[in-house]
């Protein structure tokens, strides 16, 4: 365990607190040093703070860097289906069903346990749950994710998800008919108050922005394309149900009567980043899981 000092200068007066830390040393990233300061590794003046503290000059900054924890989750031999894969980043398409990371109630079965019997070598910013998971989709959400396989590698694609440069885009099936070809919805998403499982649009929520455009229209549904702005949790569920158009099967944002599909219709079909290593633009393509693509002839044989 390393214990590190430092004494802010005038010139860092007004910092916010993650952001100081993260440029003391080149290879932390600012994720890292938030969960050191979440975790309480962090002391300012001997007292624990938040990261958005805003320093002031000569504050006392201790950084106690913890041990590396030993990796508990045990990996399970598992079917990937693997896009991409080398030496820094692996993409994988998840199924439908299929939980990113363990948590409370899920610690096997997840993708992170079949990654950790595919491959050794795997990013530990995100600590011993989430090792190499740069950004996650909801469990009955299918499609591409982006994996990094070392601290270089989640440093570069974590940055060019904070930047915007990262294409992702996905595909939905709404309730109703939507009758403009395309729109943008840029509405805060935060916590929803009375129901603390669920997040909603709010006043002094996150900056959220979803740019959709429509792919075919049936008698009581929209089929679209999502691209994605920001990333916040369940962005294209709440965005859709806040304009009116709740994704078909959504058990959490959606209506009591949809279509029985075991969960929200929505596939995470493209995927393109630079390559942390190379700075080569890489582009993925995903296509409808057969649940959906049946789902969608149905709707056209019924049309």
């Amino acid at each position: 365990m390393d214990i590190i000092e430092h004494v802010t200068t005038h010139s860092e007066n007004g910092e916010r607190l993650d952001k100081l830390i993260t440029g003391l040393q080149a290879e932390w990233s600012r994720s890292q040093v938030q969960l050191w300061i979440r975790d309480g590794h962090v002391e300012v003046n001997g007292k624990k703070e938040k990261a958005n503290y805003k320093c002031n000059e000569n504050d006392l900054i201790v950084i106690t860097i913890p041990d590396p924890e030993p990796l508990n989750i045990e990996p399970e031999h598992m079917e990937l289906d693997i896009y991409f894969e080398d030496a820094d980043v692996l993409v994988v398409n998840k199924p439908k069903g299929m939980v990113v990371h363990p948590a409370p109630g899920h610690y096997t079965g997840t993708l992170v346990n079949g990654i950790m019997a595919h491959c050794k070598d795997l990013s530990g910013i995100n600590g011993i749950m989430r090792p190499g998971i740069v950004h996650r989709i909801d469990k009955d959400t299918s499609g591409l994710l982006m994996i990094a396989k070392n601290d270089a590698a989640h440093v570069s694609l974590v940055n060019q998800l904070v930047d915007k440069s990262v294409t992702r885009k996905y595909f939905a099936l709404v309730h109703g008919v939507i009758p403009h070809d395309h729109g943008t919805i840029d509405a805060p998403i935060g916590r929803d108050k009375d129901d603390r499982q669920s997040m909603t649009v709010i006043e002094g929520g996150k900056h959220a922005v979803t740019h959709f455009n429509v792919l075919e229209r049936f008698d009581q549904y929209t089929y679209i394309e999502c691209v994605l702005e920001t990333g916040r949790t369940h962005q294209i569920r709440v965005h859709m149900k806040y304009i009116g158009y709740p994704l078909v099967g959504d058990p959490k944002y959606g209506p009591r009567k949809t279509l029985n599909t075991d969960g929200q219709v929505l596939h995470a079909g493209i995927l393109g980043f630079m390559h942390p290593r190379t700075n080569e633009y890489m582009e993925f393509s995903a296509p409808l899981p057969d649940y959906f693509i049946n789902l969608l002839a149905n709707l056209r044989n019924n049309n």
